[in-house]
């Protein structure tokens, strides 16, 4: 089945908004948290499940364990009951907000800017504590706040290259695919990236793995 973007921005949404705003809300703070959410997607992008390894808010994980959602092993403590949109995600802990926004503030990245702000808002329930960790891009965003080919590929390449000292067996562009493009994602492209960026990484992908720094390719 194609990969459509509109349709899995769509679902993602309402999964999120169905996570984030429970029906034991009242009918008006529903509505005031549906709103919030609202201009919280505008800014940061639509739903999504997991991250390209190679994105700011996941990049600090160790190189042979790649992470694809934010954890303790990507930098993050205090995270609970999360959802994740393109360019940032959504927390709510019932407590710890200090620790968050902490360990948010520490993530350094060339190409981002990592900031951490609590909401005055509900979600999740009450008595929880929501929290936007936002990924503020040193470059602009490409047309429906995907991440440019200038951007996307030298991160790809960045990740990637390193795993040659250890590698001894190459992976399938299909395999990795969830790890490079995130999810959801088609087989040309994905909530992160165009399919003019997505080619771009998959040329920039097989041409590492057609000279045999990585090893062997792996067909199972």
């Amino acid at each position: 089945m194609a990969f459509r973007a509109d349709e899995a921005a769509s679902s993602g949404f309402e999964r999120a908004k169905n996570y984030l705003i429970p029906v034991t809300f009242s009918p008006e703070v529903r509505s005031e948290s549906e709103e919030a959410l609202l201009d919280l997607v505008d800014e940061l992008g639509p739903a999504v499940e997991s991250y390209p390894t190679w994105h700011p808010l996941v990049s600090k994980h160790d190189g042979r364990n790649p992470e694809t959602i934010p954890n303790a092993q990507t930098g993050y403590k205090g995270l609970d009951h999360t959802r994740y949109f393109a360019h940032g995600f959504i927390t709510c802990p019932y407590g710890g907000v200090a620790d968050v926004i902490e360990s948010a503030s520490r993530i350094n990245h060339h190409c981002a800017t990592i900031t951490a702000e609590e909401l005055n808002v509900r979600f999740y329930a009450d008595g929880a504590k929501p929290i936007v960790v936002k990924c503020e891009w040193s470059e602009p965003l490409s047309l429906g706040k995907l991440i440019p080919k200038k951007i996307a590929v030298p991160l790809m390449l960045e990740q990637e290259l390193p795993c040659w000292r250890w590698s001894s067996r190459a992976e399938r562009w299909e395999v990795m695919r969830p790890y490079l493009l995130g999810e959801p994602h088609g087989s040309r492209s994905s909530l992160f990236v165009d399919q003019e960026t997505a080619l771009a990484m998959k040329r920039a992908y097989l041409a590492m793995v057609e000279s045999g720094m990585f090893g062997p390719l792996k067909m199972d």
